[in-house]
């Protein structure tokens, strides 16, 4: 298997990364390229999808005979629950996401999550973390692996590569983004963290960490 990048292409595989105790495999979907992330325990085999985004027959390719438990959906953007009512209805996974964005969801949310939440997959555990900013909504999830796993934070359209998400020029709303990703992300997490966006490639957030003077000021 190829080392993994986060490099994916819509219409073009998945990128596999096996870490232990979880494989991640990352799948770009959709005209708008949302990134969808199938998280598997390997322990168990208990599977957890971050963002049913689009192309509801790739999503389900992805997960395959093992069954899904769970779908977390970052935020209530159109873009990233399109595929959700099949998800569901073909899997029977349990939908969670911040009671903020629940009304936007085109199924209902039967787990709720604030910050400081966990959702295990199988014997792993994903911590909540509430961004508010883009959505009022928005989640990440913070996956501490075992050993030399690393630290690993599935991000939704909070934090990129270059900065933070679109808060549609809304000095209130980019403070608290920002205020959010540097507080609960930047301030306890290693830089080693790696990134996992709702679209594009991946990063680090030490990587990012030197430029967010630059970002607050720049007001996006």
């Amino acid at each position: 298997m190829s080392p993994y990048t986060g490099d994916v292409e819509v219409g073009g595989p998945a990128d596999v990364r096996e870490l232990p105790g979880l494989t991640i495999s990352k799948l770009a979907v959709s005209e708008m390229a949302n990134n969808a992330y199938l998280l598997r325990c390997t322990a168990t085999g208990e599977q957890l999808l971050v963002d049913a985004a689009a192309e509801p027959d790739a999503l389900l390719a992805l997960v395959g005979d093992g069954g899904l438990r769970t779908v977390v959906t970052t935020h209530g953007h159109w873009d990233h629950h399109r595929a959700l009512p099949r998800v569901v209805e073909e899997t029977g996974a349990e939908t969670v996401a911040h009671p903020a964005d629940a009304a936007d969801l085109p199924v209902p949310v039967r787990r709720p999550v604030e910050h400081g939440d966990t959702v295990a997959v199988g014997e792993q555990v994903l911590e909540v973390v509430h961004l508010r900013g883009h959505t009022p909504g928005s989640i990440a999830l913070v996956w501490r692996g075992p050993g030399d796993a690393g630290t690993h934070v599935f991000t939704g359209d909070s934090l990129f590569p270059g900065g933070v998400g679109n808060t549609q020029q809304d000095p209130a709303r980019f403070a608290s983004l920002i205020d959010d990703v540097e507080q609960r992300l930047f301030d306890v997490l290693p830089d080693d963290t790696w990134v996992y966006p709702g679209h594009g490639k991946d990063t680090t957030l030490g990587a990012e960490r030197p430029h967010l003077g630059e970002w607050r000021a720049r007001g996006w």
